[in-house]
């Protein structure tokens, strides 16, 4: 699958939660928010940007969405990602059935690449935060994307990761989500 670009129109997608509901992303029709794609539930980089985001939730506009896609199997997925007491969807694909549908990439080596220039991060998600990666249910060459949608469906922004760390940078999802409410934005 090629890479999103600007325009495109959103896939349907409909996965299993955490919370024991199946999601349908439709439920975020009209709405902007923000779809995700990570590697495995016991990531250390996922969980640490997962934890940012729960952690700066209230920061956001109360309409704009938040939906975080594992590449891993419900069961795993919950044990390790309830911990975040997310206030947002966040969904086991074990199949990669939806990561195929986004053009999700993978490399071994920026994986190898990542795992180097993060590792200072990486320490910090297993020393401090206790994120131990133990063995990875899903793919570990699997490469974050990041997708800014519209509140017509369409992409705005397709951020793929660069390294098994590289997210959109928080700032650019900030002023897309709060630019409705106030163009001005500086974040």
């Amino acid at each position: 699958m090629p890479r999103l670009a600007k325009g495109d129109k959103i896939k349907k997608l409909v996965l299993p939660a955490i919370d024991g509901s199946v999601f349908d992303l439709s439920a975020y029709e009209g709405k902007r928010y923000m779809l995700s794609f990570y590697r495995f539930a016991t990531c250390p980089l996922c969980n640490l940007r997962v934890h940012e985001l729960v952690r700066r939730r209230a920061e956001l506009p109360a309409e704009f969405g938040l939906v975080a896609v594992f590449d891993a199997s419900l069961e795993e997925l919950t044990r390790h990602a309830t911990r975040h007491g997310a206030d947002f969807p966040i969904l086991a694909d074990s199949d990669n059935t939806s990561y195929r549908q986004f053009g999700v990439e993978r490399s071994a080596w920026r994986t190898a690449a990542g795992f180097v220039r993060r590792f200072p991060q990486i320490a910090y998600g297993v020393l401090v935060k206790g994120y131990f990666p133990g063995i990875p249910g899903g793919n570990i060459t699997t490469m974050p994307l990041d997708i800014l949608v519209n509140d017509d469906g369409t992409v705005h922004t397709a951020y793929y990761g660069r390294d098994e760390g590289d997210h959109l940078p928080m700032k650019s999802m900030f002023e897309f989500a709060l630019g409705a409410q106030r163009p001005d934005c500086q974040v």
